[in-house]
Parts: structure tokens; C-alpha cells; sequence
């Protein structure tokens, strides 16, 4: 019996489509309020045992793991807005560490923990980071990955306690999804023809390999490492326009200089305390946007012999005609 926390989310979601199809019996964690995603079949949800609760609530964790053999533990909250700082630092560094704790507690040994590349931090130089990096504090480390960075420090606590657990670190998950939400996001902005991008690089990796990777880790003996799931460093222009000419739409034309997204972060919180939605655009997301970093997944793919990611714009291609087909259903 595997358990999914965050099973509803973008990540969980394509781990428990992972996890049913390869016929494993799942039991998945999710909130009274949360609903479980239209972008996976209902027919894989409905081979799920589905559970209220809440990683916050040590209650309700201790009765979800009864019987359970290996957790992955992807429940996190992401969000590059200030006002979730408090929050983040609950659900992601605390709500780690009543997972970790139960697990002990009820001597389950398999942990997969879902990080993220965040938690690594941003590089200063052009070279590519890779597990061994040390996490160095500074200002281009957001509110996000400190709260990451601080959710591996229990499962390493954990490790150090006996558990047998491995952290896998994606880099920007692209896919087919909820476009309102997490990075899928991305598409609907250039759907709508957002005019702006940056020249910043970061790294990308498809939701499918995503998932077929942190399965395999967690059927391997690896144990006490971390692994970098990405597939192609490109630089946000670069993505931008290939998921525009997916959806024939005009490619973003004004470049966003640092000192123009010092201005348009500013004015997107102005609009959202009108509007009350959340900003699409940050001080911290703008500086991320900057930001060139690069990531290698040279050890995954040493350590997974057969495994390979699906090359970026086949990715896309797949992911913008599913959005296609869902606006062409509505």
C-alpha cells in the first residue's frame, strides 16, 4: 500500500496515475475542501482509497498511514506571494515533519519526498547545479525555496532517525493540467497573449517524467540521496514562443528588463488588492524570471538505466492540444 499525500495536486495527481497503472493499491491524503483534478481520468481516481485529512493534523496522519508500506509525500504549498510566507512554512517545513515523525512512529521505512530545485538554490554562476550543491542564503532565494530547503532538513532528520527515504527535486513541472493553477499556469498566460518575457533561463521537465521517476526511486534500494528531475534548461523566451506557435498565438514582443519588472510586479499588486485575485507577477517571481540557472539530472539518469525525458517541445506540443481540446469542449 502506497500513500499519496497531496493527491490532488498537479504532482500527486500524475503520481497516483503512475502509481494505479502500474497496479499498486493507493491510498491518497487529501482536505475536506480539496477536489480531486478533471485533467486525470476519473477511472484511475476511482482505484484509489481516498482519505480526509490533513498533514498539519497528527491525527488524522497516524490513522491514514495504518497499513501503509511507503509514503510519497508531495503536499506542499507553492506560492511566490509574500503574505504566504507564515503559511508555507506550516504546511511545507512543519507538515514534513509530522509526516517524517509519524512515519517513525509507526516504523513505515519508505519515504519518497517531492522538493523541488528551489530547495538547492539559486546558482550564481552558469554552471549547471547538481546534487551536491550547498545551500548558501541570499537574497534570490524565495520565501518558497527557504521553506523547502528547511522540509528536506526534517526528512534528512528523519533519515538520520532510520528512515529509509530519497528526495527528488524537480525543476518547473510543465504539462496538462488546471491552467489556473501552479505552473500550468504558464500556458493561460500565453494563451491570452501576455506580451511580456524575460531572458532568464531556468529548468524544465515534463509531469509524466516527473512521475515515472519518483515511482522508480521509490521501487529502487536507492536510499539517503537526492535526485534533479529536469529535462532541458531554455531560457523563458525561448519557452514562451514555443508555446505560443502550439497555439498560434503572437510571441510575447517586449522584452521585461529588470527595471520594467520592478514596475509591473508593482502595478500587478496594486491590481490584485482591487481586484482581490492573487498577482500573476511578484517581486519574487520577477527576480526568478531574471535569474539564469541551470540544473543537471546526470545522476538520475546514471541511476535509472533505461529512463529518459521526453524532450521539451514534444511535451508542450501534447500539453497545449489537451488545453485545445478542453476549451473546444466548453
Amino acid at each position: 500500500m502506497v500513500l499519496v499525500t497531496g493527491g490532488t495536486g498537479f504532482i500527486g495527481s500524475y503520481i497516483i496515475k503512475e502509481l494505479v497503472e502500474k497496479n499498486y493499491p493507493v491510498r491518497a491524503m487529501r482536505r475536506h475542501t480539496s477536489i480531486t483534478p478533471l485533467y486525470i481520468s476519473p477511472e484511475i481516481f476511482e482505484k484509489v482509497e481516498w482519505v480526509e485529512g490533513d498533514i498539519l493534523d497528527t491525527v488524522s496522519l497516524d490513522e491514514t498511514m495504518e497499513n501503509v508500506d511507503a509514503v510519497i509525500h508531495s503536499a506542499a504549498l507553492i506560492s511566490f506571494a509574500k503574505a504566504d510566507k507564515n503559511r508555507m512554512q506550516q504546511v511545507n517545513v512543519q507538515g514534513t515533519a509530522n509526516v517524517v515523525n509519524t512515519m517513525l512512529d509507526k516504523n513505515i521505512q519508505r519515504l519518497v519526498h517531492v522538493s523541488s530545485v528551489a530547495a538547492l538554490g539559486r546558482g550564481q554562476t552558469s554552471e549547471p547545479v547538481n546534487e551536491e550543491k550547498i545551500w548558501h542564503a541570499n537574497e534570490n532565494n524565495t520565501f518558497y525555496a527557504i521553506s523547502k530547503n528547511k522540509a528536506e532538513m526534517e526528512v534528512w532528520r528523519g533519515i538520520g532517525e532510520g528512515l529509509d527515504a530519497v528526495i527528488v527535486n524537480p525543476s518547473t513541472v510543465l504539462g496538462y493540467g488546471n491552467w489556473n493553477h501552479s505552473s500550468c499556469r504558464i500556458f493561460k498566460t500565453i494563451y491570452d497573449e501576455f506580451p511580456w518575457y524575460s531572458t532568464g533561463i531556468n529548468g524544465f521537465v515534463d509531469i509524466e517524467d516527473v512521475a515515472k521517476a519518483t515511482v522508480l526511486l521509490m521501487e529502487s534500494d536507492i536510499s539517503e540521496q537526492r535526485f534533479i528531475i529536469n529535462s532541458d534548461n531554455w531560457s523563458f523566451q525561448k519557452l514562451f514562443n514555443t508555446i505560443a506557435d502550439c497555439f498560434n498565438k503572437k510571441h510575447p514582443r517586449i522584452r521585461a528588463t529588470p527595471f520594467l519588472s520592478e514596475i509591473a510586479w508593482r502595478l500587478e499588486k496594486v491590481k490584485s488588492l482591487v481586484s482581490g485575485n492573487k498577482p500573476l507577477l511578484t517581486k519574487e517571481s520577477a527576480r526568478v524570471a531574471h535569474n539564469r540557472s541551470y540544473f543537471s539530472s546526470d545522476k538520475l539518469l546514471a541511476s535509472l538505466r533505461g529512463f529518459s525525458f521526453m524532450p521539451l517541445e514534444k511535451s508542450i506540443q501534447i500539453a497545449c492540444r489537451k488545453y485545445l481540446q478542453t476549451i473546444n469542449q466548453a
